[in-house]
């Protein structure tokens, strides 16, 4: 299948700037980096891609087994970067996709040149010596609220993720986005986003990475953000002045000047 018809994908911005690659997190689609998007395209040429399940991607592209691991939708990058032959491109990754560009740096080092962590968590459940901000019951009991009812859940988690709660309407937003997304596809997509560990990755990447968290976030605190930067040799990690799990939607100036500081040549 045509990986630009699969993914939804659009390059737009200075052609002749370096390339970012902005992927979106679990229940999102490339819509949500519109701000971001527009404070950086007059500098860089920027590809969007929808997760398979997610935004406007091909629904027949959808496979239960392959999107049960994240490794499904990083061996779709990987695919998008060769197909299109993507080369030293900055990775940006928001929240769950942070992991996926990981697994893709990975595969994948020589095409992408750098790495943007935006609110990373390679674990969101808590283990010995590792504090993800939720026990597996807490997990347990997210991923049964999903399932029973899953525009009931995206009404209720939207705030919790976003945060912000004096500007509702970027909650609204990100509701809206969950409940554009097929209820099934976002079921298998939310058990390998929230069961997933991969701690063991994070050693392994190879190219400079830097880390964006907030001051406040309900989804990966600020331990997370700290043991990324711990576990990735020579990474950076920045503490946003913002709120929530999306600076990118909250605080978009803050966000994308991180962003171009780090992406633009020296």
């Amino acid at each position: 299948m045509d990986v630009w018809t699969r993914n939804n994908i659009k390059i737009v911005g200075n052609q002749s700037g370096p390339t970012l690659f902005l992927a979106h997190g679990f229940g999102c689609d490339q819509n949500l980096w519109r701000l971001i998007v527009d404070r950086l395209q007059s500098d860089f040429r920027i590809v969007l891609m929808d997760h398979v399940g997610s935004g406007a991607s091909d629904p027949k592209a959808w496979d239960d087994t392959k999107y049960s691991s994240l490794d499904g939708y990083a061996d779709d990058v990987v695919e998008i970067l060769r197909d299109l032959d993507l080369r030293d491109v900055v990775f940006v990754g928001h929240s769950v996709a942070a992991i996926i560009g990981v697994l893709a740096v990975i595969t994948e080092s020589d095409r992408i040149a750098k790495l943007v962590m935006v609110t990373p968590s390679p674990r969101y459940i808590d283990d010995d010596g590792y504090r993800g901000g939720f026990s597996r019951a807490d997990i347990d009991e997210l991923l049964e609220s999903l399932e029973l009812n899953y525009l009931g859940w995206s009404h209720a988690m939207a705030p919790v993720i976003m945060g912000n709660s004096d500007r509702p309407e970027f909650a609204e937003e990100l509701e809206a986005s969950f409940c554009r997304t097929d209820p099934d596809c976002a079921r298998v997509f939310a058990r390998a986003t929230f069961l997933s560990d991969n701690r063991a990755d994070l050693p392994r990447v190879s190219v400079p990475t830097l880390i964006l968290e907030c001051s406040e976030d309900a989804i990966a605190p600020a331990s997370v953000g700290a043991y990324v930067h711990q576990h990735i040799s020579g990474s950076q990690l920045v503490t946003l002045d913002a709120t929530g799990h999306c600076p990118h939607v909250s605080d978009p100036d803050a966000t994308a000047q991180a962003i171009a500081e780090f992406a633009l040549p020296a």
